[in-house]
């Protein structure tokens, strides 16, 4: 499942801040029943033109990876969770408006394989998939 949040008007000194992201993304996996691999890779950003500065972070986990691309100057955030199991999409919408006090949001949902190892894990990832057809 890959999970993609586009978020807006946040606090954005909370956007510059790399030890906030940094810590979210060494904490998050676990919280999201995942598996952190490696410590994160959070950098500043600062475009020579300015538009597009601002902090990016990646943590790669067993599942998958977990992407911070924050761009304090247009108030504009993007998220990504990708992970290879199932996981509860409004725990990381909420979780996501929560560490950069968004208040709006928009995400959508790509699920990844199309055939599944077995049966119930079908079944699961079905389950899922209804259930993450809500809009916010």
């Amino acid at each position: 499942m890959h999970l993609a949040i586009d978020g807006f008007d946040g606090d954005r000194n909370l956007m510059w801040d790399e030890s906030r992201i940094h810590d979210f993304l060494i904490e998050y996996p676990a919280e999201l029943n995942m598996t952190r691999i490696t410590e994160p890779k959070v950098v500043r950003y600062t475009d020579p033109k300015g538009k597009d500065s601002g902090v990016s972070g990646f943590v790669i986990i067993a599942e998958s990876h977990i992407s911070i691309h924050t761009f304090p100057d247009r108030n504009y955030v993007n998220i990504d969770i990708f992970s290879c199991k199932s996981f509860d999409t409004e725990k990381a919408l909420k979780d996501a408006k929560c560490l950069l006090s968004l208040t709006k949001v928009k995400s959508w949902s790509l699920n990844r394989g199309l055939e599944w190892l077995s049966t119930e894990e079908g079944l699961e990832n079905v389950d899922s998939q209804r259930s993450s057809l809500n809009v916010e």
